[in-house]
């Protein structure tokens, strides 16, 4: 039994070995602040705080890669999440959106934030990026804001 052990155990340990050698690009595009979400008047304040704290790790252009993303499969899997989160909206790249698509985005960070679906498993992770009820209402409000200005700019 000792010997099947010492076997599994070098198998592991090779193949952890040979994992490293696939490394992603972990690195974060160039950015134009004043693009960014937290740069636009109508989205300024506690909303650009509280998105840069909890989202800006998946869902921007300043992604912070801590020391265990340079491992695989971690680094693997991170940078999987925030390829997938700055398709789905880069608060980077704010300024690119329309204005009904921000209206859209930030309706639907409502309502991800509301069901606890985001930041999802990364809290576990990095627990500072846990949205309080305070954090989620923030989200919620500039959704609803931004919604009264949709609905001001198409009378």
């Amino acid at each position: 039994m000792s010997r099947r052990l010492t076997r599994i155990a070098v198998v592991f340990v090779g193949a952890f070995a040979a994992a490293q050698i696939v490394r992603p690009d972990l690195a974060n595009p160039a950015t134009d602040p004043t693009r960014s979400i937290q740069a636009q008047p109508q989205t300024a304040g506690e909303l650009g705080v509280v998105l840069d704290r909890s989202c800006r790790d998946c869902h921007s252009n300043g992604t912070v890669w801590p020391s265990y993303t340079r491992v695989a499969p971690v680094s693997w899997l991170m940078a999987y999440a925030v390829t997938k989160g700055r398709h789905a909206v880069n608060f980077s790249e704010w300024a690119s959106y329309s204005r009904e698509q921000q209206r859209i985005l930030l309706a639907l960070s409502c309502q991800d934030a509301s069901d606890g679906k985001m930041p999802g498993v990364y809290a576990r992770l990095r627990p500072e990026t846990r949205l309080s009820r305070q954090d989620v209402h923030t989200i919620c409000a500039g959704a609803r804001a931004a919604e009264v200005n949709a609905a001001g700019v198409r009378r």
